[in-house]
Order: C-alpha cells, then structure tokens, then sequence
C-alpha cells in the first residue's frame, strides 16, 4: 500500500452522470469488472494469517450500569438494535451516552454478505405487529432526541419493509414528536418490477421525511462482488441518487469499511462517485472481521491514514465527515444534523 498522499485530488473525477441499472438488475456495464473482481479475490477468504489487533481498535466496553439499563430496555421489548447483532465497537460508548440504532423486522438477513454479523442463511422472522409500539416506547425511555433505524434485507416482503420503515416513523413521532429519525435503508431491489418496485419502495421512505437518508455503498467498485453478495455498487448509487431526486432537501449519507484490500485510489474513486450522485455525509471505517467464517482483514488502516482520507473527503465536498478506525454509519450521527 502506497502512501497517502497530501494532494489527491488531481485523480481523474467521474462524470456528472446518472446511475441507472438494467431493469433486471444486472449492472451488464461491469459484468466484466466484477468478474474480473472476484478473480483477484477469492482467495481472501481462505487466507490463513491472522493480524493482531492492533491497540489502536481496543478500547473500553463503557460504564456496566448504563450498558445494562439500554440492553435492558431492548430486550425485555423483544426488539433488535444492530449494536448488539452486527457487535458494534462503539456500543458501550453509545450506550453511556443513551443512543442506539435500531434493527427493525427482525435479525436474520435474506443476504448473505461476507463481513456481516448479523444472523443469515436462514428463514426470516414473521414481523412482529408490535415492534414499532416497542421501538417507539425505547426511544421514549431512553430520551433519545435522534435515532437511527436500519434493518435486515428482507427480500422475502413484497415491498422489502419499506411501509415498516414508515410506519415505525410514524408511531415514533407520535410518542416522540421532538425526535428526530434517520433512515438506514437496504437498496429496496428484487421482484419482477425491478428498478419500478425500487423506487416505489425508496419513494415511500423518503416520503415520511427522515431527517437523513442513509444507504452505504460499503466498500469500493472491485469489491463489491466477494464482499456484498446480493449488492451492486451502481444499485445503491442510484438510491442516493434517486432520494436526492425526489427531494433535494433530504439529507443523503453513505459509508465505507476499508481493511478488505481496497487502495487509496479506489477509496478516492468511491467518494468522487458518491459526491457525483449529491451524497452530502460520508462515514470511512475499519472492518473488523467478527469471526473466522468471516472475510479476513487485509489491512489495519492507521488512525492517521484515515484524518487524511477525511480531509480529502471535506475538499471533495462532503458537509459532513466522520474518518476514523471505529467510526460506524451511525456513529455520533445526531450531531450532524
């Protein structure tokens, strides 16, 4: 891995073009690339070396007391938070600071990516017709002025959970009118109507007006096939792309892990293409692998490495940046707005 470098920027910068998949989704443009993508690496997954942590990724669970009145709260509702399924570094110090994210429609995924945590491979839960009740009564006790809902895929749904979304939405604010939500959405693809069903899903989600919508590309264009299988780098483009078309006032933020063999270059080529489609906030992360079943770490990113990407990230144009090993999509998320 080269150095980073001080003054990126003169890297040749896509076009203003708009992101439009086939309708059967399938990205024929990069067929080749991904191809050729995952030639290169699908030996990542059987490598056998096993980098130490470095101690810059260790740090304090959190005060016992706060920790356990969060977890408290989520699991005698029943409900999922992804700090607990997709064991987020930063749960102790969000929990202390009494935040979460919710997981909505259970914790098992119809996707099957190669970093996650969450629970997959298996049937998905029927959805619980009380969860936004649960989840709405969370917010209240835990005080939260800003909370952040994603879910797992559910491509079983025939609307994929975006009316969940908004119904949840709803019956926050109406025991929390002061509260304001932000959105972690899949990319709302499949079914025989392709990219129609697609906006329609994203259109009902942008409709209930979060207060930011986020949709992570996850990792760079030449990774995308090992790392996020049921995923496509154009796809999810296009929902940034496409919320900014139905309401230009909303928000749109997306996030990178890097550490799965990605180089500057393509990092930078990430974040131009992100800015091509109007994201306005970007989170740059370390993955972490969660267990040996799991994609391998190739690269331990620096502290430092990062500060510099955010800095390019700010001179790309990004209103809002947060670089940092253990930085995740919701990480200190209410402070942006």
């Amino acid at each position: 891995m080269e150095k980073l470098r001080s003054n990126p920027i003169p890297l040749p910068v896509p076009s203003q073009h708009n992101y439009h998949p086939s309708s059967d989704g399938s990205d024929r443009s990069l067929t080749a690339v991904t191809n050729q993508g995952n030639k290169r690496t699908d030996h990542l997954r059987s490598q056998p070396t096993i980098q130490p942590l470095p101690a810059w990724l260790r740090r304090p669970l959190g005060k016992a007391r706060d920790v356990s009145t969060v977890q408290q709260i989520v699991k005698r509702r029943g409900i999922h938070t992804i700090c607990e399924e997709g064991r987020c570094p930063n749960r102790g110090e969000c929990y202390t600071n009494r935040t979460a994210t919710f997981l909505l429609m259970g914790a098992i995924c119809t996707r099957a990516c190669a970093f996650c945590q969450v629970d997959k491979k298996m049937a998905p839960m029927p959805l619980d017709p009380e969860e936004p009740n649960k989840v709405a009564e969370a917010v209240q006790l835990m005080g939260l002025k800003y909370v952040v809902l994603t879910s797992v895929a559910r491509d079983d749904l025939p609307d994929h959970g975006a009316s969940w979304f908004v119904k949840t939405m709803e019956t926050i604010r109406v025991q929390n009118p002061g509260t304001d939500i932000e959105v972690l959405t899949p990319d709302f693809w499949g079914g025989k109507a392709g990219i129609a069903a697609q906006r329609d899903r994203i259109a009902q989600v942008v409709q209930a007006n979060p207060a930011c919508y986020n949709h992570n590309v996850e990792t760079v264009r030449r990774l995308q096939g090992p790392v996020r299988r049921g995923a496509k780098y154009d796809r999810s483009l296009y929902v940034l792309q496409y919320v900014k078309e139905l309401d230009p006032l909303i928000p749109t933020k997306s996030g990178l892990m890097l550490g799965h063999g990605e180089t500057e270059a393509e990092v930078i080529e990430a974040m131009q293409d992100l800015r091509a489609v109007g994201c306005d906030r970007l989170t740059l992360g370390q993955y972490m692998r969660p267990s040996l079943a799991h994609l391998p770490v190739q690269k331990y990113w620096t502290p430092a490495e990062f500060d510099q990407l955010g800095a390019i990230a700010r001179e790309l144009g990004f209103a809002h940046v947060r670089s940092g090993p253990l930085v995740r999509s919701s990480y200190h998320a209410g402070e942006e707005g």
